[in-house]
This record gives C-alpha cells, structure tokens and sequence, in this order.
C-alpha cells in the first residue's frame, strides 16, 4: 500500500454509504431510461438526510447518557466544587447580600454566596434553601439543558447542609409566597452554582432543632427535638448560625455601639486599662491568681481603680469596654466568670446624682436605638424567643433604698434594711416597682455602707448608708455604682476594714495625694443587659464564648 493510500480516510456513515449508492446508479443507468436515474438519485439523497438525522439523535443520546454516568457534560462549566480560594485573583464579581434580594431586583441578575440550609432534588428539579445569616431564598434548578442539566440537579441534590456555595440566577417571583423563607416574594431561578466548602455529612444538630421557637417544645406531646444548653455550648460555631443568635450578637454591638456613642456625646474619652494586676482590685477571694515572672499577680476584676486614676489625672470624663474576671463559683443563670464590662467614670461638682443623670442620657440613649436601629434583629429574637418590649421611664425612676426596703416589708417580704439584696428579693422588688410604676427599668440608690466596696463614698447624714446605686432591668442588676472616696485617710482606712493589704494597693492610693477631684461611676455587665433587654432568661445566650465555673472550652 502506498503512503497515499494509507493516508487516506475511509467514511463508512450511512450518509457516506447512501452518496455512494445513488452515485453508482448514476453511472450504470442506461441514458435511455433517465427518468428513473433521477428518481433513484432523489431516493438515495432522502435516504441520507434521514441517516444524517438518526446519526445527530444517536449521539445527542449518547451525550447525555455519558453525563449521566459522570462523563462529560455540555453544562459542567456552570456548576462543581471550586478550588481551594487561596486568593489568586479578583474577578470583579458582584455579590448581592441575600437580604437584599427582594421585589425591586425581580428580572435581575444576582451572585450570592451562604450556606446550604436545605437541599431537595427530585427527577429534573431540585430546590435549594440558601441562608445568608439571618435571610433565607429559595433557589430552584429545572432541567432545561442550557443553564441547567441533570449532571447539575444531581450535584445539587448531593450538597450536604451547611457546604459553603456560590449560586448565580435570575430572581423571579413565585407564584405563591415561600412559606419558610424571609424573601417569601422572590426566589432565585439559578443558572450556575459552586461548591466553596463542603460541610461533614453529619452535623452535631440540625440548625432547624437549634432554631425552633420556644413554644413549640411547650406541649406535652411535643415530637420535636430539643437542644440541650451543653450541647449547643460544645458546638457553639454551629449554634451561633441561628437566626435568634446571629441577632443577639448585633444587638450586643449595638450596645456598645450606643454606650460608646452616649458617652462620647457628653465628653467621655475611652480609655484601656491593664488586666494584669498585683493586688485584688476589688479585694476578696474571688480573683484568678497567677505568677507573673515571679511575682504574684491576678486578673483583674474591674477597671474600677484605673478609671479612678484616670479621672486623677485630669481626664475628667473616662469609659471603657473590657473584659472583667471573677473567680466566683456561682453556677447561676446570670453570673459568667469573664464578661464584659461597660464601665464609666467621671469628676463631680457637687453630687453624685450628676452621675446618675449622665446615666439616665446613656440609657434612655440605648433603649430608644436599640428599639429603632434593630427592629429587625428584635423581630428575629422575638421569633424563636418571644419577649415583651422593656417599659421605660423619663426621666429613670429613682428611688432611695429605705423606700424599697419599705415596699417590701409591705409585701410581707422580710428583708434586713441594712444588708443587700439577694437576687430572689431584687426581682420581687422588680414586680412590686412595675406593679406601682409601670417600668422595667429604675434606680436604686442609697444603699447600705455594709453592702458596698471599701471605695464607696459614706452618705453624709447617716453613716448606715453610702452615696452608691444599683440599676436594674426586669428586676435584676445590671449595674452598681457610687460616688468614690478621694481622700487618702478614709481610703487607707475603707481598705484595711475591708481586710485589703494597704501595700497591694499603695499606687492606687497615691494617685490621691497631690489634690483629688470629687467622682464617681459604675459599672455595667453587657452580656446582662442584652440578657434582660431580651429577656432571654440566661447570660450563656449572650455570651458568644462563655466562661463559667464549668466551662472553659471551646
């Protein structure tokens, strides 16, 4: 066989085979009968064509067929599992939050990026519920073989719950609302999707158990499962993806937010202060000692003494965010041994209750933003943990504590009028206060000289008493507060009663000695007040990563 020859290619398709036929007929018909050429030629060519046809149909079969069994599939550029994002380049994209597909962006192009809350595939659909945070879309994906194939429906149907995905599409409007979804107007019509993160198959809880709302566990033939406190603690990463959760933590920061904003407002500077200290700054026992290059040392249980200094130092007007410790063994709904602290500081003229008018401003300041900033987020909360909305005075309600200690007597509570209160009594003065007053939130000021610490200024007319006040929300304590002492011979004296080591805390005392200006503050726990704000009923809610006397892990 020459090079020619084998070079050169043999058709052997029907439409080849069917030319080649018709061909011959033309060379061997006798030129008398030509009509019938003509006809033979004009058969074979039809031939062809409906060869040609069947071989197109066989092999679009066969494609398909292919994709089924995880060959190539036409479509396989609009969906799979992306590589590892290691930031190799920008594309440009545009990603549109999930809440904010809504009736204004219907006919409209959007890339989202969320979780995989729910997968549903069946046949030639499947419907996805993507969850962004706290808003949810339906994305739905119909065979249609030019956005989506089966390969696509079947990679879909295979995405585990929480997988990380980025979905491209059109939103739509449904024909009914999506029940189940916060955008029941709009879904998403996709037309490509990509898997970023693929989740475990198998998740410590389902996200829908972990947000189910309170009352649906109230029946007594209840099947629905509930989860328990420790185990949302131990996988906190997952808890925290709730839709409740991620709305309590917005509202925490919006509390510091507005703190922060309050203060300012009225000449406050923020200041940071150290968490390592020598001595206990509160005195007592319950302080997390440790040695500190060989020096005994602790964490510091309050930025009490440093704020103080500060205002010593001439910044007249200081607050603070920090973290506080107590070593406190008190395994109750709202004690936390390392929270939050909002504290604040100032110089007075005259009085302490100039303190306690800036506080009136900073509450009053919270309350209403967190009301008309988060309505939102409240609404969320409201949802999986129903609460009725705090009621407020203005100006606070202040009352002295003889008088409270006098409503409770009258409500047949006995209480010593010279001790403090316990949280079970605080919270019936809470009920007897909103039963005459119709508030949630007041002042209590005048406590007991016995009950505060050794740098609470004594009440001038009666030595039983101190220039000090606790504020509270639903009957409990949010804050405690006093004017200070700033002279260094009631100090030093205040400190050994109080069996603190003067020496522990001489430079605190020295900071009085080259003149002292009259002040006074407190301090908030901020895990407490969004606790009370939402009457979520314990701290642990409020708390992203609590420590308590149990847990110091994750």
């Amino acid at each position: 066989m020459s090079d020619q020859a084998a070079s050169m290619s043999i058709d052997t398709t029907p439409a080849a085979s069917a030319a080649e036929d018709a061909g011959g007929a033309e060379e061997t018909g006798d030129s008398a009968e030509g009509g019938a050429s003509k006809k033979a030629i004009k058969k074979a060519a039809k031939d062809a064509e409906k060869a040609a046809q069947k071989a197109a149909k066989a092999a679009e079969v066969a494609e398909r067929e292919q994709a089924q069994q995880g060959g190539p599939d036409p479509l396989a550029h609009k969906y799979g599992n992306m590589p590892l994002i290691q930031s190799q380049e920008r594309t440009g994209k545009v990603w549109t939050n999930v809440k904010h597909v809504d009736d204004n962006k219907v006919y409209q192009t959007v890339t989202l990026r969320g979780r995989v809350h729910n997968v549903r595939g069946k046949g030639k659909s499947a419907f996805l519920v993507l969850r962004q945070q706290t808003a949810t879309i339906q994305v739905i994906f119909f065979v249609d073989e030019v956005n989506v194939s089966k390969g696509m429906v079947k990679f879909v149907s295979n995405l585990t719950k929480e997988s990380v995905v980025d979905i491209q599409g059109v939103v739509k409007k449904p024909n009914e609302p999506i029940a189940g979804c916060t955008q029941q107007t709009v879904e998403l019509e996709a037309s490509s999707i990509f898997c970023i993160s693929r989740s475990e198959p198998r998740l410590p809880f389902e996200i829908d158990d972990a947000a189910r709302p309170d009352a649906a566990f109230d029946a007594e033939d209840s099947q629905y499962v509930r989860v328990g406190q420790d185990t949302r603690l131990n996988h906190r990463i997952i808890d925290l993806r709730t839709p409740a959760n991620q709305a309590i933590f917005r509202v925490q920061s919006g509390v510091c937010q507005l703190f922060r904003e309050a203060l300012q407002a009225q000449d406050f500077v923020e200041i940071h202060t150290p968490k390592l200290i020598g001595g206990a700054s509160e005195g007592g026992a319950s302080v997390f000692k440790l040695d500190y290059m060989g020096q005994p040392a602790c964490l510091a249980q309050s930025p009490q003494l440093y704020k103080q200094m500060a205002v010593e130092s001439d910044f007249e007007r200081v607050f603070e965010i920090g973290p506080v410790f107590r070593a406190e063994n008190s395994n109750t709904h709202r004690h936390l041994c390392e929270f939050t602290g909002l504290d604040m500081e100032m110089a007075i003229k005259e009085h302490y209750f100039e303190v306690l008018d800036v506080l009136d401003t900073l509450f009053l300041h919270m309350f209403d933003g967190l009301t008309e900033r988060f309505a939102h987020e409240l609404s969320v909360v409201n949802q999986q943990h129903p609460f009725e909305p705090l009621k407020y005075l203005r100006p606070t309600l202040r009352l002295e504590f003889p008088e409270g200690i006098r409503m409770l007597q009258e409500a047949g509570v006995d209480v010593d009028p010279l001790g403090d209160l316990s949280t079970e009594t605080e919270r019936v003065l809470g009920g007897l206060v909103k039963d005459k007053y119709d508030t949630d939130f007041y002042i209590l000021h005048k406590y007991p000289n016995a009950a505060r610490p050794f740098y609470t200024m004594p009440c001038p007319n009666n030595p039983d008493y101190s220039n000090s006040f606790d504020i509270f929300i639903r009957g409990e304590e949010i804050i405690s507060g006093a004017q200070r002492v700033h002279d260094v011979d009631l100090l030093t004296k205040r400190a050994a009663e109080h069996g603190i080591e003067v020496e522990t805390i001489q430079a605190y005392i020295d900071a009085f000695k080259y003149g002292a200006t009259p002040h006074g503050g407190c301090g908030v726990g901020m895990e407490r007040v969004v606790m009370l704000f939402l009457n979520l009923g314990n701290i642990r809610k409020t708390s992203m990563f609590p420590r308590d006397p149990k847990r110091l892990q994750p």
